[in-house]
């Protein structure tokens, strides 16, 4: 996240500028509230300033939490449901496919 200098107007430089934040997010926030989320996002931005001052000289970095790794199965080839056992429980088809009401740009 950004910090912008203070002005007379504007965000302190402790402060993140949330209304800046909001606009790279698409979200429309109240002016009035940013203060009060300025503040909360500081709050944790100091929080997260925590870990670089910890030393993890030598530590490798994690791709996961855990150690574990993904177990799959082989990668064989089978045959596949019958057309008709497929769409069996279809709300509606249209020849061999599923049809379902538009859910973007249309009517819900």
């Amino acid at each position: 996240m950004t910090e912008s200098k203070a002005t007379s107007s504007g965000p302190s430089s402790q402060q993140p500028d949330v209304l800046h934040i909001a606009r790279l997010a698409r979200l429309a926030i109240d002016p009035a509230k940013s203060a009060e989320l300025g503040a909360q996002f500081a709050r944790i931005l100091a929080a997260f300033q925590v870990l670089s001052t910890l030393d993890v000289e030598g530590i490798e970095p994690m791709t996961r939490p855990t150690d574990t790794t993904d177990v799959l199965r082989e990668d064989r080839e089978r045959p596949s449901l019958a057309i008709e056992a497929a769409l069996a429980n279809a709300p509606a088809r249209v020849e061999n496919f599923y049809s379902v009401p538009k859910t973007v740009g249309g009517e819900l």
